[in-house]
């Protein structure tokens, strides 16, 4: 690829970041992702395996609409939070946002930015990305929640207290949020370009709430920084495919489309994805997947939905394993694995407790969750 090609694939995919990571943000701020933790609880009618379910289509749709990142960041501390107000072990939310942020990121080219990159290379934009990936895309969240279920059955059963729920502080910013993030999922599968989409649904979103609580826009955190990192990780990649890099990767993945040709490009880009990180993997076997699209879909499937064994597989699963520190877990213990399969982390003290009259935590208190706003906490 020429720079004006590089130009041409990598752009609109920054573009999409800063404006994604701008409506997640804003997102957040009317107290979107805190309703969809509260409408869970209360949708499992007190049931801990209905909660859960419901918790899985959010992750799902917060994946598939805007990124594993915005899972990751965003719904994690949601989780996290419910689960210890109603007294559940974090341990099976935890892993199943961790895991659906990786696994529920292939269906539309703005679930991944692996997958932004890819749908440059194919000649019918989305629609023909979607004809693609709507099988392994479905499969791999089926397979995901059954095995979830196994391994985390034993803590899904039982029952809870239904939570009340209280209004966001702002139901205007709060509507006109919700209505944009629902709106991205058909305008993105309809095939208007990922960047274009959110640019205009950000710049909606800034408008309503520098009308509505100006003093709030300074909190909005662009990821420049991150931008300028991933310009440098293409940057190097492209040299050291320049250089040979590119001759020692098709040796290793091969060519070819029969299924066996295809499950090696898949297993090579999730060996190298969980060895590095998905995106650099996936920059530099690229070039042996472009021009057939089913080995291109063979490679997102490998950096895509393989980086769950690796804490560095993904961008993702670094941001969630902040997000669990922050939320009163601990660091892996000395000499421990660093591994997104199992629970590393050692369980401090919860960030919320539920206390009986006398200030002590007590199990048997009531169990009540709201919609907490953060336009409640200021003047």
């Amino acid at each position: 690829m020429n720079a004006g090609e590089i130009v041409a694939q990598v752009a609109p995919v920054l573009v999409f970041l800063l404006a994604i990571t701008v409506i997640a943000e804003i997102a957040q701020l009317a107290g979107v992702f805190d309703a969809l933790g509260v409408f869970a609880a209360r949708l499992g009618r007190g049931r801990v395996t209905l909660m859960w379910l419901w918790l899985v289509l959010a992750a799902c749709a917060a994946t598939i609409v805007l990124s594993l990142d915005t899972t990751a960041v965003l719904l994690t501390p949601v989780v996290l939070a419910a689960a210890s107000r109603l007294g559940l072990s974090p341990l099976p939310f935890a892993m199943t946002t961790v895991w659906l942020a990786n696994t529920a990121s292939l269906l539309l080219p703005v679930s991944n930015l692996t997958n932004l990159l890819a749908v440059y290379h194919l000649e019918g934009g989305v629609r023909a990305y979607i004809a693609l990936s709507w099988r392994p895309a479905l499969a791999a969240i089926a397979l995901t929640v059954v095995v979830l279920w196994l391994l985390h059955r034993r803590d899904l059963r039982g029952r809870y207290a239904v939570p009340d729920v209280a209004p966001p502080a702002d139901r205007v910013l709060f509507g006109i949020a919700a209505a944009v993030c629902v709106a991205l999922g058909p305008a993105f599968a309809l095939g208007v370009p990922p960047a274009a989409a959110s640019t205009v649904a950000a710049l909606a979103l800034v408008a309503a709430l520098a009308v509505r609580a100006p003093q709030r826009l300074r909190e909005i955190v662009v990821p420049w920084r991150m931008v300028l990192i991933l310009a440098a990780v293409f940057a190097a990649v492209q040299a050291l495919l320049a250089v040979g890099l590119e001759d020692l990767v098709r040796g290793v993945a091969g060519e070819g489309t029969a299924p066996s040709d295809l499950l090696r490009l898949a297993g090579t880009g999730a060996l190298a994805a969980n060895g590095v990180n998905n995106l650099p993997a996936y920059l530099a076997l690229e070039p042996v997947a472009v021009g057939e699209p089913v080995r291109l879909m063979a490679l997102l499937v490998g950096v895509g939905i393989a980086p769950v064994v690796t804490f560095w597989a993904s961008l993702a699963t670094l941001l969630w394993r902040e997000r669990c520190a922050r939320a009163g877990c601990g660091s892996p213990p000395d000499g421990s694995r660093s591994t997104a399969w199992s629970w590393p982390f050692r369980r401090r003290s919860p960030p919320f407790s539920l206390s009986d009259a006398s200030g002590n935590p007590s199990r048997s208190a009531p169990r009540t969750l709201s919609v907490a706003s953060p336009y409640s906490r200021s003047s």
